[in-house]
């Protein structure tokens, strides 16, 4: 078994498990597994009670999250200020338990917490089997539940903890339906969330002073297509020189994120990392703010004069972002300041030399701006001694589903909630969906959808992520106009075996990629629809 989560002895994530049947003796039973990973604390508490206790010892103790399931999980969910993963039954889980449960009886009755599985109907006609299927919010809604299914004539119910322990009390089988998959899954979920909670906390601890930011590598660049592994190869040869570097690209492409991470790989990394928009900023404070000023210099300056952001990143990176926003009386300024590596402040007569190192971008078309005469020829090639584009996000669109989920895991450590155990297959049941949107706003529109649906999943914590609902949440997705050729350019066919091994499990891949589009899987492989449809029934 592989575990998720790399910490030192001293650096261990502590997780509580919260519990008050059955389920607690499979989270102690499984908890030496992770020794090593985690100091994991079983409580066998439940509702108000673990609530009570848990806000009280958190005044003095730390805890990175808590592991519960069912009723008693949502509970603590939206009542605790730490993240609480739920634990949850996988569809294999229900299977096997329902196969436990004929053995007893061949009616069998299902209770699950707030909403039932529809996929049991397939189930139920597949295999033959006779199960009533019954959903409760509350205790009392679940023994009424039980008492419903026991005058039905049902000798056996199969549930989470809460369910059996009721349903025996009620002189019936009660079949537990979690197996030890399903609780290693929910504690390899907790280290990963206490993993980024902590370095977000980590992060946020390093701080920020004036303008500076904490640093960001090139690890903060993400993408696995070869687009962006360029991208990535190309700012780490930048970071070795000390040339001002201009970035070019569309808005939300990940300049600023991209001048952090050459900053961070550059010798300069321990200097500081100054950032400024230049079109954000008012024409005559801009001059200010950049080169500082002298006492007097005008109505309202301070006493002394203050030092200009070009002074305050020597030794370190200054980032103009928007260049081609500044004013042309200023671009004259900042040229002497690269070609002389000396800052003369508004009201004063006198140089002073700086060390830095500019690195500036924009979305605008330079070149068109100097033939219009709003950019200074030679300021763009003094700029642009090393240059670099970044790329749309539909330029590698295969790089979104991956993005997406990340995205959204980080959304939701930020809200205090974790990601359940199928939320990366129900992102790629979205693939399509989320590859054939155009992202005019690009990785930072991503970012804000991924932030909108984690808002939403912390208030349908048991919804499943489905292009339905995904489109619900995110309408924009309505407007855009599906174009299979885009994305069968955008995916691989090596990344499948096809017509190698399981060609039905296969196919069946491919056609979640593209959102169960069988006239853009069928021209992915090149075949026609029937040829399509008759592979899925080979096994």
């Amino acid at each position: 078994m592989k575990h998720q989560g790399n910490f030192s002895t001293g650096d261990k994530p502590v997780i509580w498990t919260v519990s008050i049947s059955r389920l607690f003796d499979m989270f102690r039973d499984l908890t030496p597994e992770y020794d090593a990973l985690a100091d994991i604390e079983p409580i066998q508490l439940g509702f108000e009670e673990a609530v009570q206790h848990i806000r009280e010892r958190l005044q003095t103790e730390r805890c990175d999250a808590v592991i519960a399931a069912g009723s008693n999980g949502a509970y603590l969910k939206s009542r605790l200020p730490v993240p609480v993963i739920l634990a949850k039954a996988s569809g294999f889980d229900v299977m096997q338990a329902l196969s436990r449960a004929r053995r007893v009886s061949e009616q069998i009755g299902l209770i699950t917490y707030q909403e039932a599985m529809p996929e049991l109907s397939d189930f139920k006609e597949t295999f033959g089997l006779s199960v009533e299927q019954r959903t409760y919010l509350t205790q009392e809604d679940a023994r009424a539940q039980i008492s419903e299914l026991k005058a039905r004539g049902i000798r056996v119910i199969v549930g989470a903890g809460l369910i059996t322990d009721l349903t025996e009390e009620a002189g019936l089988t009660g079949i537990f339906v979690y197996s030890s998959a399903s609780i290693r899954k929910a504690f390899d979920d907790a280290i990963e969330i206490a993993s980024l909670t902590r370095r977000d906390w980590a992060q946020a601890a390093g701080g920020r002073r004036g303008s500076r930011i904490a640093p960001q590598g090139l690890q903060a660049i993400r993408g696995d297509s070869l687009t962006m592994q360029q991208i990535r190869q190309q700012l780490r040869l930048f970071a070795r020189s000390p040339a001002p570097v201009l970035l070019q690209g569309e808005t939300g492409t990940g300049k600023e994120l991209a001048a952090r991470a050459i900053h961070q790989e550059s010798p300069r990394r321990h200097g500081p990392f100054v950032a400024i928009n230049c079109g954000a900023i008012a024409e005559n404070l801009l001059e200010s703010e950049l080169f500082g000023y002298e006492e007097g210099a005008f109505t309202g300056s301070k006493r002394g004069g203050h030092a200009g952001l070009i002074e305050a990143a020597g030794k370190g990176t200054l980032f103009l972002d928007e260049i081609g926003e500044m004013p042309l009386h200023l671009q004259t300024r900042l040229l002497r300041v690269l070609e002389e590596k000396e800052v003369v402040r508004v009201g004063s007569v006198k140089p002073l030399p700086v060390d830095l190192r500019i690195i500036s971008a924009t979305h605008c078309h330079l070149e068109q701006q100097i033939q219009q005469r709003q950019f200074r020829s030679d300021l763009f090639y003094r700029l642009a001694v090393l240059r670099a584009t970044m790329p749309a996000l539909r330029e590698h669109a295969d790089d979104v589903p991956a993005l997406a989920t990340w995205h959204l895991k980080h959304a939701l450590a930020a809200l205090g909630a974790s990601p359940h155990r199928n939320l990366e297959a129900e992102m790629q049941s979205c693939r399509g969906l989320l590859m054939q949107y155009a992202w005019p706003g690009n990785a930072r529109e991503l970012r804000n959808f991924m932030e909108r649906l984690a808002l939403y999943l912390t208030d349908e914590p048991l919804q499943a992520i489905s292009p339905a609902f995904m489109t619900r949440v995110i309408p924009e997705f309505k407007d855009c106009s599906f174009d299979p050729t885009q994305l069968i350019k955008s995916v691989k066919k090596s990344e499948f075996s096809f017509p190698q091994g399981n060609v039905s499990k296969d196919i069946q891949d491919i056609l979640a990629m593209f959102g169960n589009n069988r006239d853009a899987a069928a021209a992915f492989l090149g075949i026609s629809r029937t040829t399509l449809w008759r592979r899925l029934k080979e096994k």
